[in-house]
């Protein structure tokens, strides 16, 4: 028999599920790379590619999600003097299996991104979502929110990676089978015969001026949603009551 009483599991997921402030604070308002502008060396350093970015972002969700999860399921047991040595242990478990995992089911995928996946213990995104949240809420809501910082996080490798490879030699996707098996080769896209490829995109400088890019991009979209809000909450405004008295007497006197 399902528990569908107010407080039961089922219904705390489901609420946590539909909670949007989580949603749009990982995905956009609080996005961890275009705002909190956190674990920038492995974004620059594998985003040459985007299924380099798309795999190392689906790595560092797992983790994320997970280590949210173990720390609010003990946060009640750590005592607060050894949170943090804890907290890194939880985090360096679950990356040696994602990293064993990976060698052991994409094994070309594990040799691109190379060390970069055992620095996923060092990325501040996740020790800062477990010690700034997911030490104090319920698992419910920790796991939502490894799940929306996640997504934002991998959201914007993939899109670095993809305007990088685009433009460095006129691929996208390529070598997607890594990730997807057989259906990836059928992803994979070549946009034009570059004769001169723009280097630049494919060096560590061009993730620089892609990721300043995106921001200005958020930055744009964010100022021109707030004017667009400011003008409709101007029109909405009830409009000042006019004083008949003050008129008249203009009037009579002119």
């Amino acid at each position: 028999m399902t528990d569908s009483t107010p407080h039961s599991p089922s219904k705390r997921w489901q609420s946590a599920l539909w909670q949007p402030e989580l949603w749009q604070s990982g995905l956009w308002t609080n996005n961890p790379a275009l705002v909190q502008v956190l674990g920038l060396c492995p974004l620059l350093a594998v985003s040459n590619t985007a299924i380099n970015g798309l795999g190392l972002g689906l790595a560092t969700l797992l983790v994320l999600v997970g280590a949210n999860l173990l720390v609010s399921l003990v946060r009640h047991w750590i005592p607060a003097a050894i949170r943090i040595p804890v907290f890194v242990l939880l985090i360096g478990s679950l990356v040696t299996c994602i990293e064993l995992l990976m060698h052991a089911w994409t094994y070309s995928l594990y040799q691109a991104l190379g060390i970069f996946i055992p620095l996923i213990v060092t990325n501040c995104v996740i020790i800062g979502r477990a010690e700034s949240f997911a030490s104090r809420q319920p698992a419910h809501r920790a796991v939502i929110d490894g799940l929306a910082q996640g997504l934002g996080f991998t959201g914007v490798l993939f899109v670095l990676g993809s305007v990088r490879e685009i433009l460095g030699s006129g691929h996208w996707m390529f070598g997607a089978e890594q990730v997807f098996g057989s259906v990836g080769a059928a992803l994979s896209s070549k946009f034009a015969e570059l004769q001169q490829p723009m280097l630049l995109a494919l060096l560590p400088p061009g993730a620089f001026l892609g990721l300043g890019g995106l921001i200005a991009l958020k930055n744009v979209i964010d100022q021109r949603r707030r004017s667009r809000q400011a003008a409709s909450a101007t029109s909405m405004r009830p409009a000042a009551p006019v004083n008949v008295s003050n008129e008249s007497r203009s009037a009579n006197e002119t």
